[in-house]
């Protein structure tokens, strides 16, 4: 458990999440972005082929009436982030790792700050509550960042998460407290019979009622299995971990507007959180491309000790219009899906549950799956 992007992520359960990935004008910001020596997208040479028909719905995905369709569909689901997570660790040790910190973006010049101007028009759209700080609000929030932001947007009613792997390892040991089993093997094959579904694995078989497809960025090939065709693709991640010392310089997650880095104060140190590489799921990580980020987070944040700790690269399972898969397979409502997250495994990670367990229960889902079905594309 833990061993995927769940392990690396910046810890943030961002409330009211609105904004998809693919936004007007984004093929050429990607275009712009891509030539920057600090860019936070890449794309490596070996996957551009494989990639492709993936990037072309991504930037059809685009238009605005997408994005309007989209951010209505994120939104539907992201607005119950918050309430989702605190009643999943209700009354459990669990609770004492989620923090009301809030999730803090800061901008150094009009431009970024402008850049972000239709993730703010989405948010008033909505009515997902922010704030515009000026520089000396930054600064009382966040007193160690260098005096350098002109502008932050503050999202007060999200949560943050003092150690992922801890609350998710803590969740399996509830679940298992609670009657359930934990087995683990690689599942190479899904197969249904009599309204029994079967997983199969050179180590391994499981048969039961019903079962859910939750297995990220690996997901696509089970699915294909099943009879859907769904155009899921990985944007890989990496994070940095600095010294345990540096945890006490901010009291919550901070995300750099301008190179699209967060800098996250977690239990076992500062974690930096970046990148979007286009690599798929067998080539090598490339860890130089966070590390040369280190400068700018200096920058940003004087005290910080950036002595290395550790590195990691995992994962995101992305929708090229950012909405997960959550729903029925097409051969058989015995087995569901609930997977492609993008960037915001963590903060749907509960709401998610609550409504698979109501699909499998046969209760009326407490948010309409339609628009999160696998056929849509």
């Amino acid at each position: 458990p833990c061993s995927g992007s769940s392990f690396g992520n910046a810890g943030g359960i961002v409330n009211g999440s609105v904004a998809p990935t693919a936004m007007p004008g984004i093929l050429f910001d990607a275009m712009r972005m891509i030539r920057k020596p600090f860019s936070p997208l890449s794309i490596r040479v070996a996957y551009l082929h494989k990639i492709s028909p993936w990037l072309l719905l991504f930037v059809l995905q685009s238009k605005e009436a997408a994005v309007n369709h989209n951010a209505t569909h994120l939104f539907s689901i992201s607005q119950y982030a918050v309430e989702s997570w605190k009643q999943l660790t209700k009354n459990t040790k669990l609770s004492a790792l989620l923090r009301s910190t809030g999730w803090l973006k800061v901008f150094a010049t009009e431009q970024s700050f402008g850049n972000a101007k239709t993730t703010r028009a989405l948010m008033n759209k909505f009515n997902s509550p922010y704030e515009i700080l000026n520089t000396a609000q930054i600064l009382d929030l966040e007193p160690n960042l260098a005096p350098i932001f002109k502008y932050g947007l503050y999202q007060q009613d999200s949560l943050s998460i003092l150690h992922p792997e801890k609350l998710i390892k803590g969740m399996v040991k509830l679940f298992v407290s609670n009657g359930g089993t934990y087995q683990q093997f690689a599942v190479d094959e899904i197969s249904w019979q009599n309204k029994k579904v079967t997983v199969k694995g050179g180590n391994g078989t499981l048969t039961a009622d019903k079962a859910v497809i939750a297995t990220g960025a690996w997901s696509k090939s089970l699915a294909k299995q099943l009879g859907d065709n769904i155009p899921l693709d990985t944007e890989r991640g990496y994070h940095f971990m600095f010294p345990k010392s540096s945890k006490h310089l901010l009291s919550r997650p901070v995300l750099n507007g301008e190179h699209l880095f967060v800098l996250s104060p977690m239990e076992m140190g500062m974690r930096m959180t970046s990148k979007i590489e286009f690599g798929g799921l067998k080539l090598k990580p490339d860890y130089q491309k966070i590390r040369r980020l280190l400068p700018l987070a200096k920058h940003m944040l004087p005290k910080l000790d950036i002595r290395e700790e550790s590195v990691w690269m995992g994962y995101r399972p992305s929708l090229p219009d950012s909405l997960p898969v959550i729903g029925y397979s097409k051969k058989s409502e015995n087995i569901i899906y609930a997977f492609g997250h993008q960037h915001l495994g963590m903060t749907l990670g509960a709401i998610t549950g609550y409504v698979v367990s109501d699909i499998v229960s046969n209760r009326q889902p407490r948010i309409p799956i339609g628009p999160y079905r696998a056929n849509r594309f």
